[in-house]
Order: C-alpha cells, then sequence, then structure tokens
C-alpha cells in the first residue's frame, strides 16, 4: 500500500509538521485501528499528503472529531488540487497540518514539543535519559488506564468535549490507543492522559484538587515512553501564550520545534468558512480557566 511505501520517506524528513501524517501512517500500518487512508497528489514524487478516515467511518456528518484529516505539502498547488477532491463540504471537519498561509478564516496555532527531528523515532523523546525514567508516584494513587466507565467524566472535562460527538471519539480513543490514568483509593480516576492516532499526546487532565504533585507530568512521560517503543515520533501541542506548560515540556525533556502547527475545523451547519477551534494542549484547561498543572 501507499502507507507502507510512504512511511520511511516521513522517517527519514526532518520537519516536525509531517509528525502527524507519520503517526498517522504508522497507525494505518499497524492494523489501521481508526479506519484512516492515505491520499498523495502523485507517486512518487509527491508534493502533498493527506490522510483521511474512510468515507463508511464517517457515520454522522456533523461529528468534526471523527472526520479528521491531516496534511502537509511541499507545494501549494498540488495541496488544494488535493483537498478539493478530498474533503465533503456538507461535513463538519478539522484538518491539522502546515495548513496555516493557504487555508482561509482564523486558524488556531500550536507550538510542536517533542522528539529532536535528528533523533530516531525510536529513541526516547530526549537527549538525556533520566527524562524519561519512569516517575515516582504518589502513594495515594496506583497506575492504570481508562475504560468506558470512566469516559463521562473525561469527556465532560475536557476543553473542547462534553458533547455527544466528542463523547463517541474519546471512546473510540480510550479503547483503541494507548492511554494511562492514576486512581485514588477508591478507585476513581484523578489524572489521565490519551493518544490518538496521529501519535499525539492529548487530553492530558489533572482533577483541581489533586493537582501540584507532578501528575500531569508522570503521564506524559508514561505515554510518551509507550509510544515511543512503537516506534511513533511522540510530540504533543501546546498554546504559544501557554507558558507554564511549555516550560513544563522543557523540564522533561522535550524540545520546542522549528514552525507551528495549525488546526482548523469546517462547521457543515453554518456552511462558512473554515473556522477555528483549540484543541487541548497538554495538562490545559479551556482558554479563561486556571491552566491545569500537574
Amino acid at each position: 500500500s501507499i502507507g507502507l511505501l510512504l512511511l520511511p520517506q516521513l522517517s527519514s524528513h526532518p520537519f516536525p509538521p509531517l509528525w502527524q501524517v507519520h503517526g498517522s501512517v504508522r497507525t494505518i500500518n499497524r492494523g489501521n485501528p481508526a479506519g484512516h487512508e492515505v491520499l498523495v497528489d502523485t507517486w512518487p514524487d509527491f508534493k502533498a499528503v493527506l490522510t483521511r478516515p474512510r468515507p463508511e467511518v464517517v457515520i454522522d456528518h456533523l461529528d468534526s472529531y471523527t472526520n479528521t484529516y491531516v496534511a502537509y505539502y511541499r507545494d501549494v498547488g498540488a495541496y488544494r488540487d488535493l483537498l478539493g477532491s478530498a474533503i465533503t463540504r456538507n461535513q463538519s471537519f478539522r484538518i491539522h497540518g502546515n495548513i496555516g498561509p493557504t487555508t482561509p478564516g482564523k486558524l488556531s496555532m500550536y507550538l510542536l514539543f517533542g522528539s529532536n527531528p535528528r533523533i530516531p523515532p525510536k529513541s526516547i523523546i530526549s537527549p538525556s535519559p533520566v527524562a524519561l525514567c519512569s516517575p515516582r508516584l504518589d502513594p495515594a494513587v496506583r497506575l492504570s488506564s481508562l475504560d468506558v466507565s470512566h469516559l463521562d467524566l473525561v469527556n465532560e472535562m475536557w476543553a473542547i468535549g462534553g458533547n455527544k460527538h466528542s463523547r463517541r471519539y474519546l471512546e473510540s480513543l480510550i479503547r483503541r490507543f494507548p492511554n494511562f490514568c492514576l486512581l485514588d483509593t477508591s478507585d476513581n480516576p484523578v489524572s489521565w492522559g490519551l493518544s490518538d492516532m496521529f501519535g499525539a499526546i492529548i487530553c492530558t487532565f489533572t482533577l483541581p484538587q489533586h493537582r501540584g504533585h507532578g501528575y500531569n507530568g508522570a503521564l506524559n512521560i508514561l505515554v510518551a515512553k509507550h509510544l515511543h517503543a512503537q516506534g511513533y515520533p511522540c510530540y504533543g501541542h501546546v498554546a504559544p501564550e501557554n507558558f507554564p506548560i511549555q516550560r513544563q515540556q522543557e523540564r522533561q525533556g522535550c524540545q520546542r520545534q522549528p514552525g507551528l502547527c495549525y488546526i482548523m475545523i469546517h462547521n457543515a451547519v453554518l456552511d462558512t468558512a473554515p473556522m477555528s477551534a483549540p484543541i487541548q494542549a497538554p495538562g490545559t484547561s479551556h482558554p479563561g480557566d486556571p491552566a491545569a498543572r500537574g
């Protein structure tokens, strides 16, 4: 398949904006649990690449969580042609990638923190092995993983969640992709971190009454180690103005990468030019609320 042939080229590419495409293609090659496919403008000398869910996966045309594309291009004309043939305007969708300069409407911009692009994907995300040592946890909590019984809490606390589409999306992530959580003595989650089909760490959150113990950082490290063991170029999105989380990422050995990642969302109900919606950076709360600190 194109995915198998494309992965070596993506692995050797030095630019972080390709990490999302790389993660998506690697997931496709590992059984394709999310049901995505790869599109390129030409082969083998592609100038634009796009991954998207297969048509049968998008059962709700208003579900932009499931209907997520990842794009990277080296030629704007090739990208526009590929995107024009791939998207359906009567569906809600979102696009991740280096799409800012060519897409109309306001976009959300995010810094990428993660692997040094010169370090092979299977290595740790920091030159210092100390940065990813297994964290010591408070005796009051125990390490576990999320299951569907925790879904309502995770959905409620997600900054862009709280609706039926986000709930269905989070359920698919919990069932299909690596995640970790910390449970209290009553077996209730107090902190958690998920990963998605693009190899990104997302939705890291600690309940307010349990912050200040380093839980977010510990879970980020655990998810990152798990993803790296599977060959993913582990990374996360951090808003440019979110300086506390940027400092946390740097303390853990992550590195700020050049360039920006853009995330655009199109709402089919409004049927307007694509507009932006913020995605939660690891360990943050909704804009305007106090930042979640682990």
